[in-house]
């Protein structure tokens, strides 16, 4: 299923209220274990592992996930992640995928719905590329979102995205 921007932003704000200018400064860092359910452990790196592009969508050599955690719903996070674009405005990219690792739902099978992040923002981003780290800060919550590339369980509505830093 092909997402439009309408449908784009309907589902990120179907998913959380959208926060303010300005709310980013206090903010919890979380981690992408963080995002699994107790007990689950971080994804192998046997699914990390580059797939030929003539099989299957990638989304159908997609994990179940195991369940999402609601802990931060409504929360101002920070999430270090990759860009996976899904929308852009001019050369900025205003809706996309943050994924744990480089090619995550693209050279490689996505990770479980829990381990994926459908991201919004209202100031495009210029991604310097698939490769470059980034920050995302702003208000987290559960989500239950479809694309061509994955399932995806959680929804960020960013304030702020910046390169990564610890």
């Amino acid at each position: 299923m092909k997402l439009g921007r309408r449908n784009l932003l309907c589902l990120a704000g179907a998913a959380m209220l959208v926060p303010g200018p300005g709310r980013a400064e206090d903010y919890i860092d979380l981690d992408w274990a963080d995002l699994l359910p107790e007990g689950e452990t971080a994804i192998p790196e046997a699914l990390r592992g580059l797939i030929d592009h003539d099989d299957a969508p990638l989304v159908s050599q997609q994990p179940a996930s195991t369940g999402v955690r609601g802990d931060w719903n409504g929360q101002i996070v920070r999430l270090p992640g990759f860009i996976v674009p899904i929308e852009y405005d001019g050369t900025g990219v205003t809706a996309f995928i943050l994924v744990p690792y480089v090619g995550a739902c693209v050279h490689v099978p996505p990770p479980p719905a829990n381990q994926l992040v459908f991201v919004t923002t209202q100031t495009p981003y210029e991604a310097e590329g698939l490769f470059e780290a980034v920050n995302v800060i702003g208000m987290f919550g559960v989500s239950s979102i479809s694309t061509q590339l994955a399932d995806i369980g959680y929804a960020l509505s960013a304030d702020r995205i910046e390169p990564y830093r610890r």
